[in-house]
């Protein structure tokens, strides 16, 4: 029992003592919590009411905030805080939850991938204005810059058509405000090259006549063309008594005559060869040029004796007859004897015909004839049938005495005068102009007048002299010249670290192989060729492969006036070109071309020339279905196709025999026919 008492007043003890410091820490506590520190906000739970249910205590202190700026920008110094400082800001006793914020904006989807970069089904495009399509420019013009790069200006549209009344427009030939400016027209100066100015560049599709069809095939083209294709009918109508051309239903016919030989072109061909048989056609003489040409018909027969005749004439009263040629698949371009050069190199053509020609070669001093002069190839034939020949009237009798006189003091050598025909010859060298008399007119040209030089250069009153070494004379004959390099080859001014014999030989080689495998994969040889045109033809060995490849057709081998001039080599190898820049329109009359082939052309001229302009120039000589093969840098090919869809071809892009991963391409482009 004494032991429970004592236990007993354990425990009081204990409880006294517990009960002491609980109510010394209170009092402690609320000495401590006094005004002059921040207050406490205890977080409890009332487990009574809503024991999930979180309430707050404030602190006494609520009212009370404390500046802590000075404490910040002073701490360096001792502050004593007091209570009048101390602004009361109210607050309500009981805090309850804010409101949550406002959710953010739907954000539209402009793109075609989220943020995540994985493809939306969602996305949207935008309002855009149609007007602004109609205003954007066609324009690809090159703007140099300094360090060459070259900057595209617009964006190409799909190009409209021009109106009906130009479906015939040759734009530096039909230029009537530029004819009207000229301060002469005497000398024929209206039939030559005055292209329009810059702003007034084609920049629509020229188009097709009325009921345009596919051009017969040759050789069937040669007797006959669609009506509709070429719908003119005045010369038929003019000309139908000397057997030029008829008209047949829906058809016209050419029986193959001429103002000079009604009777047929093969048979006066044929005097020709009787009179002269060191002519030899299709084999000394493979290259002729055809003044006046007429529809033709001369050139057009002389094509199955292996000989390429370039019939050349005016847009004169005649003024379709380029454009019959071409429909015909005769070689021809539009060209004036006038006041400057044509645009061949000197000792291009083996033989040249004028038969009713229409150009006094006598006048100026026989300024005309030196041009036919520089043209002709050393020991080549001049072949005049004219009235002057054998008519006996004094008016006529003049000009023969006009005409003997000044091919004498040229050194032409009068071969043959048989009927309405005479056929003079060139000299080999220069020994015969050497040993002249003293003053005799026209004088030598002298040695700083390059006569290969012929864009936009006047005609020279003076006698082109050969070469020394007789290059230019001394071809081999047809077929071999086509593969044998030529002596002229070394006079070609260009960069090159290697022969130019092996450069000849590599280009032949190299368009061999790829000619052969377009033939193969391709299929070209059912492509109907005829008119083709290489825009860029180097030594012309695009050409030479079409011929070993025996397809059918004749090459215009276009020169550019950027690189060098191997028009004397082409010549030499027995095939037909021209220099020209692409900067401007070609002379010729539209629809007039199967095949355009460009190898490195744009490339090249995309800093001198506006791509698209070039590209119109291509549609408007490309005939309805026709074909462009144009082999260039991948740099160009975007922009190349992107015109190409403008001009509303079929385009398509080609990998090289070289893959996928080579730096040029091949684009295929189809012509609609309708």
């Amino acid at each position: 029992m004494k032991g429970f008492d004592l236990y007993k007043s354990s425990i009081l003890v204990k409880s006294v003592g517990f009960v002491f410091v609980v109510i010394a820490f209170f009092y402690i506590g609320k000495h401590w919590s006094g005004y002059n520190y921040e207050q406490v906000i205890f977080f409890n739970s009332n487990s009574n009411a809503h024991p999930k249910t979180l309430t707050v205590s404030i602190s006494p202190n609520s009212n009370k905030t404390v500046d802590i700026i000075p404490l910040i920008n002073n701490t360096n110094e001792e502050q004593t805080l007091d209570d009048h400082s101390l602004a009361p800001v109210p607050l309500p006793r009981s805090l309850t939850r804010s409101p949550p914020p406002p959710p953010p904006p739907a954000v539209q989807r402009m793109g075609l991938v989220d943020e995540n970069g994985v493809m939306r089904n969602d996305f949207e495009v935008g309002e855009f204005d149609p007007d602004v399509l109609e205003e954007w420019n066609n324009e690809t013009d090159a703007m140099n810059v300094d360090d060459g790069v070259r900057v595209r200006i617009g964006v190409v549209r799909k190009f409209g058509k021009c109106a009906a009344s130009m479906r015939e427009y040759i734009p530096c030939l039909d230029n009537v405000e530029a004819v009207k400016r000229l301060k002469s027209t005497k000398k024929g100066e209206k039939f030559e090259r005055h292209c329009p100015e810059k702003d007034k560049e084609l920049n629509c599709l020229v188009p097709a006549p009325k009921g345009y069809k596919a051009p017969i095939p040759w050789p069937r083209s040669r007797d006959e063309v669609w009506y509709s294709n070429v719908p003119h009918a005045q010369l038929a109508e003019y000309k139908g008594g000397q057997n030029w051309i008829v008209v047949n239903k829906d058809k016209f016919r050419f029986p193959g005559g001429g103002t000079q030989f009604i009777h047929g072109a093969d048979q006066y061909i044929d005097q020709i060869s009787k009179m002269i048989p060191e002519i030899a056609f299709g084999h000394h003489t493979r290259v002729v040029l055809d003044v006046g040409c007429g529809v033709a018909s001369f050139g057009a027969y002389l094509t199955s004796r292996d000989v390429l005749t370039l019939s050349v004439a005016p847009k004169d009263v005649h003024e379709n007859q380029i454009q019959f040629a071409l429909e015909r698949g005769v070689p021809a371009m539009v060209a004036a004897f006038a006041t400057r050069r044509l645009l061949y190199p000197s000792q291009a053509f083996d033989l040249i015909h004028c038969s009713r020609c229409r150009v006094n070669w006598t006048r100026d001093d026989g300024i005309l004839l030196l041009e036919v002069n520089r043209l002709l190839r050393a020991g080549g034939y001049f072949v005049w049938a004219a009235q002057p020949v054998y008519k006996h009237e004094p008016l006529l009798e003049q000009q023969w005495e006009e005409m003997m006189n000044l091919t004498n003091r040229l050194c032409w050598n009068l071969v043959k005068k048989e009927g309405y025909i005479a056929i003079w010859q060139k000299p080999l060298d220069n020994d015969c102009y050497l040993t002249r008399d003293s003053g005799t007119q026209p004088p030598l040209c002298d040695n700083q007048d390059n006569p290969d030089n012929v864009w936009y250069v006047d005609l020279k009153p003076c006698i082109t002299q050969l070469p020394e070494d007789k290059s230019g004379a001394n071809v081999t004959t047809w077929p071999a010249r086509l593969h044998v390099p030529p002596a002229r080859l070394q006079t070609i001014t260009f960069d090159a670290f290697i022969s130019r014999n092996d450069l000849f030989k590599a280009e032949s080689k190299y368009w061999k192989e790829i000619i052969d495998s377009y033939v193969r994969s391709m299929h070209w040889k059912k492509f109907k060729l005829r008119n083709v045109m290489d825009m860029r033809a180097g030594f012309g060995g695009f050409a030479a492969a079409l011929i070993d490849n025996q397809i059918d057709c004749w090459v215009m081998n276009v020169v550019p006036v950027s690189g060098p001039n191997t028009l004397p080599v082409i010549y030499d190898r027995g095939l037909l070109g021209v220099m020209h820049d692409w900067c401007e329109p070609f002379d010729t009359y539209p629809r007039t071309y199967d095949l355009l082939h460009a190898a490195g052309l744009f490339s090249v001229e995309q800093k001198r020339c506006s791509i698209s302009s070039i590209m119109l120039e291509m549609n408007r000589i490309l005939r309805p279905g026709g074909r462009v093969y144009i082999r260039d840098s991948v740099s160009v090919m975007d922009e190349l196709q992107e015109i190409g869809k403008a001009i509303g071809w079929r385009v398509t892009i080609r990998d090289t025999a070289e893959g996928p991963h080579a730096s040029y391409r091949v684009m295929v482009c189809d012509k609609r026919l309708k």
